[in-house]
């Protein structure tokens, strides 16, 4: 069972214009930086209340919508996590980061459930096992038909019962042992 990678690596930058000298850093988190739920685009993280060596900031996903505050020296851990560091001067309102969470490379790889890259979503049926660990390797995969749910190979923190809806509804249905008929 296959997902395609479709979400990539996530960078972080001054607000364009810039924010005043040596008012803090932001900076990704170096084993997590994406979380599950994340999403392709540019988070805004802006200062919404200064305080002599703290502020409060607001972080909005790229669709949009607040996805919560985080205070100077805590860390934020919501689709994207990373924490604010204080400097020799403080944030004023309205200073802030831009984090750009790139797309992913579109390609298709084994489906983990704890994987936040887009491929633990379960999305094509592989025809055949490949060892793609030196180099990507191109195969025939199935985007649908009927298949035997004990013929799969289902990755790690999925269950043919919790991933048959998501598959079923793309056209991939996942039968028990001894009920396909032709």
């Amino acid at each position: 069972v296959l997902g395609k990678i479709s979400i990539g690596a996530a960078t972080a930058a001054a607000k364009s214009g810039g924010n005043a000298a040596n008012t803090g850093a932001l900076t990704m988190d170096a084993t997590t930086p994406v979380l599950a739920g994340a999403q392709v685009g540019v988070y805004t993280v802006r200062c919404i209340a200064a305080a002599t060596n703290s502020g409060t900031f607001l972080v909005i996903g790229p669709d949009g919508r607040s996805l919560g505050q985080v205070l100077v020296g805590a860390t934020f851990a919501n689709q994207i996590k990373f924490s604010i560091a204080d400097s020799t001067q403080d944030f004023i309102v309205g200073e802030g980061f831009d984090i750009t969470v790139a797309a992913g490379s579109g390609k298709y790889i084994p489906s983990l459930a704890a994987a936040v890259d887009g491929s633990q979503t379960p999305d094509l049926i592989a025809s055949e096992a490949v060892d793609a660990t030196l180099a990507d390797k191109e195969l025939i995969a199935f985007y649908q038909g009927d298949f035997n749910e004990s013929g799969l190979t289902i990755g790690t923190g999925h269950t043919a019962a919790s991933i048959r809806e998501g598959l079923r509804v793309k056209g991939i249905n996942l039968v028990p042992t001894g009920t396909i008929a032709y």
